[in-house]
């Protein structure tokens, strides 16, 4: 077996083998096969796409270069979510202790953000004290003791997903929708979880810009997981409109809290009940309603539980970014429109998110929003507010959100789009 002909075989269209994606997954993790060896198999993937066994055998070589966790000594089921990525997008931290509280136990292993997609690692290393790494052995002790965990995933899982995303970001090669399935599916599925839902982010401010191809994408992720004997349903969710009224770590550490207290913003709130019964009903878990363990305070308990375990202060005072400023309204009228990703690259060039993994991010940096579409607007009214340790990154901030808010003339109709556009199974 040669790099060489496994290259040609995609670049010319054809099916790969399962012998050949076993060796050449196994030759890269090892270093047999050159980086640009492999750049150039993403770029014929990209191109010329996999079909379902090859992605599922792809798949299954990536879970097979490094270990797999065992929940089984738990005595509850386990469920998991994982999403596609958007602007705003904190519903982990309520969700995890949410279905904590109605009865599963859910082991979370979650990213950083990258470019204007938030992490949500980065948003709980605000609290003070709270750590994303934990041995498996810790990880599963938190579960034990409080029902959820969320964490990062340790170097021993998939370790051929790790090395081979790190070089698709730098190729151009991060939109291939068989090597994104597989990226996400190697790692949940070698995690170990019994359910999965995938929330599968659609609209500016995700990956997925159209329809079509989040639809692809969440059914060849829910094809995965039920090849693999994990129950798998996937919700596709509006990402046109930043998610709540926040973007950025410790402003949206906060919101979180206060969806967990029975408030926050209710498009928040919808789709974290959305997906906390999606996640019970996989994970074949029927009693409490969710709504019912955010009204009683049994959800924010187990938030505060699960914070302590890793080490966080649940009361600690979350930062505070030194400077802001305020963006209003030039006109009277209706907003009929936010995007996402100005939003998304606004916060970034804050300081919120990071160019590169190894870059720091500012924990009080980013977006918060006074006003979503469909609110009715006076000039001069507040539209959002920057917040940043350093002020001379405003400008640069505000060149992002140029085009992204839209003000119609008072008594433009404005029809919303549904945050939960479908279900796949």
């Amino acid at each position: 077996m040669d790099a060489i002909s496994v290259i040609r075989t995609k670049r010319d269209r054809g099916t790969l083998s399962d012998e050949q994606i076993d060796w050449v997954i196994d030759a890269y993790t090892r270093g047999e096969v050159a980086d640009e060896q492999m750049s150039a198999l993403a770029m014929a993937i990209l191109l010329n796409g996999m079909n379902r066994d090859e992605i599922a055998r792809w798949t299954a070589a990536m879970i097979a270069s490094g270990e797999r966790m065992d929940f089984s000594s738990l005595p509850l089921p386990t469920a998991d979510k994982h999403s596609t990525g958007g602007v705003g997008d904190k519903i982990t931290l309520p969700l995890a202790p949410l279905v904590a509280a109605c009865g599963a136990a859910v082991p979370q292993l979650s990213g950083r953000g990258l470019g204007h997609t938030g992490g949500t690692l980065d948003k709980l290393e605000a609290i003070p004290g709270w750590r994303a790494l934990l041995s498996n052995h810790e990880m599963l002790g938190v579960l034990r003791d409080v029902g959820a965990v969320i964490c990062a995933a340790g170097d021993g899982l998939a370790p051929a997903d790790k090395k081979l995303y790190a070089l698709r970001d730098v190729t151009g090669t991060v939109e291939a929708i068989p090597l994104i399935a597989s990226s996400i599916m190697s790692k949940k599925i070698a995690e170990g979880t019994g359910a999965l839902v995938l929330d599968v982010k659609v609209g500016s401010g995700a990956f997925m810009k159209n329809l079509d191809d989040a639809r692809e994408l969440a059914r060849t992720m829910v094809g995965l997981g039920t090849d693999h004997g994990v129950n798998t349903v996937a919700l596709l969710t509006d990402m046109s409109t930043p998610l709540g009224l926040t973007a950025g770590n410790a402003l949206e550490v906060r919101e979180s809290v206060e969806v967990l207290a029975g408030g926050g913003p209710a498009d928040v709130v919808e789709l974290t009940l959305a997906l906390a019964r999606e996640m019970l009903a996989a994970a074949g878990v029927h009693g409490k309603d969710p709504a019912d363990a955010l009204r009683d305070g049994s959800a924010m308990d187990h938030w505060r539980r699960m914070i302590a375990a890793q080490g966080g202060d649940p009361d600690a005072t979350l930062p505070v970014a030194r400077e802001t400023h305020v963006v209003t309204a030039e006109a009277d009228g209706v907003l009929t429109a936010l995007d996402a990703y100005a939003v998304g690259i606004a916060a970034w060039r804050l300081g919120a998110g990071r160019a590169r993994k190894e870059d720091p991010v500012q924990e009080g940096a980013g977006v918060e929003i006074h006003a979503k579409p469909g609110t009715e607007i006076q000039r001069g009214q507040s539209l959002l507010t920057l917040h940043t340790n350093t002020p001379e990154k405003f400008d640069y901030a505000l060149r992002a959100l140029e085009g992204g808010v839209e003000i119609s003339p008072a008594g433009t109709e404005f029809k919303p789009t549904p945050i939960v556009l479908e279900r796949i199974a």
